[in-house]
């Protein structure tokens, strides 16, 4: 057997290959910024071949990094962000790809509500229509992009996309497919009455075999091996929605474990044994053969900080210094204090609301940039909290949480959220945690490990333990109860914002 396992994932912005032995440690990795395009308001598209040609360049790297041959590798896993919109035509060849931050079916979504879409799919799929959902995407580009809709041949995800390119095989797989309100969670099957639902009957045939996580998928291929340097006929497994596979990457595999991933989304998720929970969550996605990942979701995380150090810091740092750890570094200079000013994380919509938008409120002039940097790591904590309530309030009990995403990477906010949220934090030790979930999934496929939990307790470590200041919990629940206010009072400004565009066109209505 080969010593190493090559883990590969795809998110909305950078595709990563990450190369682990089998105890976790990481012998090389290397990443590639990919572009988003943004045709009208709302719409973000990305190209599949500039997708591709990264991942072919970050394997390679990574191989070359490593110092490793191809045929070292005993098998390969990829991770990928969940939902949004991957298509092939009908000749296998790329198509379209629309990442989950695309709120193009905002209205959509809201005459569903009206019509009660969301209860007829929910008690299938344990989930109801929101706009960047893939197949509420679907239907959208029916109604709106009919020359596009008729091309598409097979339907999946951006894990998916780069499984077809390694292998040449079309396959999905369960947690990425139940992740998106596309199968019967409790049976782990596609039904035509949640099709029939979203309008989609008639799409049965683009919706591509399904395995599971470990599942061999196919193996690589040999134009692809003569590409990148990896071994032809290196088995592929089916692979983890990236939330999944962080999880996982993190070492959360018990049920009950709860993980919390600060990144590009907001995700709040706790293995449970069964499909149903006492309230309606956001999302219920499968984790193993067995068990559940019951989530509660959202674009509103770690984007936001990107978004400012991108806009308004770079540059501002010292040589050899993070601008993002120069931020962090403003913000824990400041002592927290009752008029700090606060902040909605709301850069690409709320939840349930893609009219959302993101704001500072309170600022006063004695204000720095450190309290602006601050109210900003304090929002997104905010907005995981929310989240984390509907778990609880549902049943989805936990006591301690592990923290991972590009949030977790500071050393102030892991204990704002421990703060905020008054359990104990944990950040494990490996950064890319979706390429390692991925990677565990990977050895559990060709059976260097009996099953995921076995794979995460060799491969997982913890860096870092943050425990929760209780002075500050009146601070914090004060901040929350007007953080939560302010949006109530907001919601129906923000409508008033967006409504004069339409968001086929981008022109004013």
């Amino acid at each position: 057997m080969a010593d190493y396992l090559l883990g590969i994932d795809t998110g909305n912005t950078v595709v990563k290959a990450v190369i682990f032995d089998r105890t976790g440690r990481e012998l090389a990795h290397a990443g590639e910024e990919g572009h988003s395009r943004m045709p009208c308001p709302g719409h973000v598209e990305r190209d599949l071949g500039e997708l591709w040609a990264n991942a072919k360049r970050v394997i390679r790297t990574c191989l070359d990094r490593a110092g490793i041959a191809g045929t070292q590798i005993a098998a390969i896993g990829c991770a990928g962000h969940g939902n949004g919109l991957y298509a092939l035509d009908r000749d296998s060849d790329p198509l379209l790809g629309i990442q989950s931050l695309d709120t193009r079916a905002t209205s959509l979504v809201e005459q569903w509500a009206t019509e009660g879409v969301g209860d007829r799919t929910y008690p299938i799929a344990r989930q109801r229509p929101w706009p960047s959902q893939t197949p509420t995407l679907l239907a959208w580009l029916k109604r709106n992009r009919p020359d596009v809709f008729n091309r598409i041949g097979t339907l999946f995800f951006s894990k998916d996309f780069v499984v077809n390119r390694l292998t040449g095989n079309r396959v999905s797989e369960v947690s990425d497919m139940s992740g998106a309100g596309l199968l019967d969670v409790a049976a782990r099957r596609y039904d035509k009455a949640l099709m029939e639902a979203y309008g989609l009957a008639d799409c049965m045939d683009l919706l591509p075999p399904l395995v599971e996580s470990d599942d061999i998928a196919g193996t690589v291929t040999e134009a692809v091996a003569k590409e990148t340097g990896l071994a032809a006929g290196t088995p592929v497994v089916g692979g983890l929605f990236d939330v999944v596979a962080s999880a996982l990457g993190s070492g959360v595999s018990r049920t009950g474990s709860a993980s919390i991933i600060a990144g590009t989304w907001s995700i709040n998720q706790v293995i449970i044994d069964g499909p149903d929970l006492h309230g309606p969550v956001f999302m219920s996605s499968t984790f193993d053969r067995t068990r559940y990942m019951a989530m509660e979701n959202s674009a509103t995380s770690a984007a936001n900080l990107e978004w400012l150090v991108r806009e308004f810091f770079e540059g501002e740092h010292a040589p050899g210094v993070s601008p993002f750890d120069a931020c962090c570094a403003l913000a824990a200079a400041l002592e927290p204090a009752a008029d700090d000013p606060l902040y909605h994380p709301y850069l690409y919509g709320a939840q349930q609301d893609g009219h959302a938008r993101a704001g500072f409120y309170g600022i006063a002039g004695w204000h720095r940039k450190g309290h602006l940097i601050r109210a900003l790591l304090e929002g997104v904590a905010f907005g995981h909290r929310q989240h984390i309530e509907a778990l609880r309030e549902a049943g989805a009990a936990f006591a301690e949480a592990v923290l991972s995403g590009g949030g977790s990477r500071s050393q102030l906010w892991p204990q704002i959220f421990a703060d905020v949220l008054g359990v104990p934090v944990s950040v494990a030790l490996s950064r890319e945690t979706g390429a390692l979930g991925a990677a565990i999934a990977a050895g559990t496929g060709v059976g260097l490990f009996a099953d995921f939990t076995e794979g995460a307790a060799a491969m997982v470590r913890v860096d870092r333990e943050y425990r929760p200041n209780g002075g500050l919990a009146a601070h914090y629940d004060r901040r929350y109860a007007l953080y939560k206010d302010l949006a109530e009072a907001m919601t129906p400004l923000w409508r008033r914002l967006s409504a004069p565009k339409d968001r086929e066109t981008g022109v004013a209505a």
